[in-house]
């Protein structure tokens, strides 16, 4: 089989996008995580994420998070175009620190929660959902 000039480049092309976009969706939440944290160490109790293990339909994923005593707890979906789902922020007077959604999943991917609790620490949860069906991408 013989491949022309353009044709080696498209395939080289796509073999390096390959490669090269995971390692960047992955720096894309880290970006993120270190924006909301300010460099902080993170510790792993304080936050609680519910999710499914498998979503059939990746267009509506429902999903609950609560930090009790925390001021703001960000979600991510660490394989979407676009990491970021929320960020919710609760005041002194919140009757409760938590939220529930739903979101879209590009695919099989992990979904993060990161609370800032009351004593300016950071708490970390992570969840695998399985998507049978694509959501946003496929």
């Amino acid at each position: 089989m013989d491949f022309t000039r353009r044709e080696t480049l498209a395939l080289g092309g796509a073999a390096a996008l390959t490669f090269v976009l995971p390692f960047r969706a992955n720096a894309a939440v880290d970006d993120a995580i270190a924006e909301f944290t300010g460099g902080a160490a993170i510790g792993g109790a304080g936050v609680e994420l519910t999710a499914p293990e498998i979503a059939e339909n990746g267009n509506t994923v429902p999903i609950s998070v609560s930090a009790p005593g925390a001021s703001a707890i960000m979600v991510l979906a660490a394989g979407n175009p676009t990491p970021g789902v929320a960020t919710f922020n609760f005041g002194p007077l919140a009757a409760s620190q938590s939220a529930s959604t739903r979101m879209r999943l590009a695919g099989t991917q992990d979904v993060v929660a990161i609370a800032k609790l009351a004593d300016g620490s950071f708490a970390r949860s992570a969840k695998t959902v399985k998507v049978t069906i694509g959501g946003c991408g496929g």
